[in-house]
């Protein structure tokens, strides 16, 4: 798959649920943006989880752990460039690394996470 084609498929995924990472907590209006656009995409709760761990969290978790202040000067580009990037090489043993440290790369956001898993499973069950 193509770079082009990652962002077209995954791009508004990505940068809705990135601000699971952020220093504050998510508001409300974020977390309906987030279901919504889960629900758009159709995705099942297992496949949600997998593309934290093994799409979203190897970006973001460095991203968090780095200085503070610094998603402030953050931009969309940026992001979509290193999510790119990760995923264009998440095949073969970087896939099986990333899927083994998933747990620890979504430790800091697992609260939340949990929020947005719920709610998207309420979601599902009213539609």
């Amino acid at each position: 798959m193509d770079a082009q084609t990652l962002v077209d498929e995954r791009g508004e995924l990505w940068l809705t649920l990135a601000p699971l990472w952020l220093e504050r907590e998510p508001r409300e209006t974020d977390y309906a943006r987030m279901t919504e656009v889960i629900l758009r995409y159709g995705l099942t709760l297992k496949e949600l989880e997998w593309v934290m761990r093994l799409e979203l969290a190897p970006v973001l978790s460095r991203q968090q752990m780095s200085v503070a202040g610094e998603w402030r000067k953050f931009d969309d580009y940026q992001l979509m460039k290193r999510l790119v990037g990760h995923n264009m090489r998440l095949k073969g043993w970087r896939r099986s690394f990333w899927t083994l440290f998933s747990g620890l790369t979504t430790m800091m956001v697992r609260p939340r996470l949990n929020e947005l898993v719920e709610r998207v499973a309420v979601a599902q069950a009213t539609q």
